[in-house]
């Protein structure tokens, strides 16, 4: 199900990119984003697993591994994101019923193709553009 984690995998990537001389720390993001440092530095982890960010052991802050040109919002979304689907189908509808009967296999086509433009949508967007209209 959609949550915020995109958008403060965003947040957080563009004040560390706005700001790449200094070390941005934790808690001046959680600042920024109006959160815990715990969150902050959670997702920082899914943000380095994902090899989109780099930090040095014993030295705060982090750092891009990438320009902001090739970073896509489809990367970021799939480092945070929980890799289940976007659309939940409720389950165990009545099979006694024309609609109940159909339902699921109906919506999953529906939701799947809804799911790849998305994604699709995701992949044409960058870091980049997000700066550019943030400045």
């Amino acid at each position: 199900m959609v949550n915020t984690r995109l958008s403060v995998a965003i947040h957080i990537l563009s004040l560390i990119a706005s700001n790449p001389r200094e070390q941005v720390s934790s808690e001046m993001i959680a600042g920024s984003i109006n959160t815990n440092p715990v969150v902050i530095r959670r997702m920082i982890s899914l943000l380095k697993k994902a090899d989109i960010l780099t930090s040095r052991p014993g030295v705060a802050g982090a750092s891009l591994k990438r320009d902001p040109a090739d970073i896509s919002l489809l990367d970021i979304y799939r480092a945070v994101q929980q890799q289940e689907e976007l659309f939940a189908i409720h389950e165990k509808p009545n099979l006694n019923c024309p609609v109940g009967k159909q339902i699921q296999t109906t919506l999953d086509q529906t939701f799947l193709s809804v799911q790849q433009a998305m994604e699709h949508e995701l992949a044409s967007k960058s870091l980049k553009d997000v700066l550019t209209h943030l400045f």
